[in-house]
């Protein structure tokens, strides 16, 4: 960019700063910013989505530069023209699309894009655990029992998390691996109608014929049930393990 852009940064990322951790905020388009992103000098950007990209430092408000990473694209616009009797598309205009980011991290633009955009994914998990396990149900006006009251939600929370990676396909991508979310666990595996029998000295559960997951539901029990101690951890019970 052709000169350093003010910003003030909020109180919360100078507090991020002293701890010693990194964070990456979407900018606002300013007057003066988009100003200077016309007069930046761009490269192609072809691990984004965007056309192109730039960078640079800006001094700010603060006692250390920071690093600027902007995104370019531009969307064009299509219109229905005529030929004759013909209707034809035509394209007007190209809006510019601008993406800015400021940050303290050093990785390439791409990661920055990629780790910001991870926002959302996080915002989803945050709004499970609000409304599925109970986080947002403070109990009490004091600050040590809310404190238990979000170890115990937590808890639940990540023992859902454990019991559908033991639910996984054998040869699944742990990178590929898609999210169930805590009520469709509870729908499939918790409030399951069944009958606990006993006979001839031996014990039962016997499930509905209308139960459609009894053997994906056998399965992980019977995988729960391989769970042992070995060394100084657990053996597996599939292959290939987790790690």
């Amino acid at each position: 960019m052709a000169g350093p852009i003010r910003l003030l940064l909020p109180r919360s990322c100078r507090s991020v700063r002293r701890i010693d951790a990194r964070f990456v905020i979407c900018a606002r388009k300013t007057a003066r910013l988009v100003e200077e992103l016309r007069q930046a000098q761009w490269k192609p950007s072809p691990k984004t989505d965007a056309d192109v990209e730039c960078e640079s430092l800006s001094a700010g408000r603060m006692d250390k530069p920071y690093r600027f990473v902007a995104l370019r694209k531009e969307k064009a616009t299509r219109r229905t023209g005529s030929r004759g009797n013909r209707a034809i598309p035509v394209i007007r205009n190209q809006p510019i699309q601008y993406r800015v980011f400021v940050t303290d991290m050093s990785d390439p633009i791409y990661f920055v894009v990629w780790f910001y955009g991870q926002r959302g994914g996080a915002e989803n998990l945050i709004k499970e655990a609000n409304n599925d396990a109970g986080l947002a149900a403070h109990p009490s006006n004091r600050f040590d029992v809310n404190g238990n009251h979000f170890q115990l939600a937590m808890l639940g929370y990540n023992l859902n998390c454990w019991l559908m990676l033991f639910n996984r396909e054998p040869q699944a991508d742990a990178t590929e691996l898609r999210h169930t979310t805590l009520a469709t666990a509870r729908l499939r595996f918790l409030f399951v109608a069944a009958k606990i029998w006993r006979h001839a000295g031996r014990t039962g559960v016997s499930y509905s014929d209308h139960y459609e997951e009894q053997g994906v539901f056998q399965r992980l029990m019977d995988r729960l049930r391989r769970v042992a101690p070995r060394g100084d951890g657990y053996a597996p019970v599939m292959v290939p393990a987790l790690r």
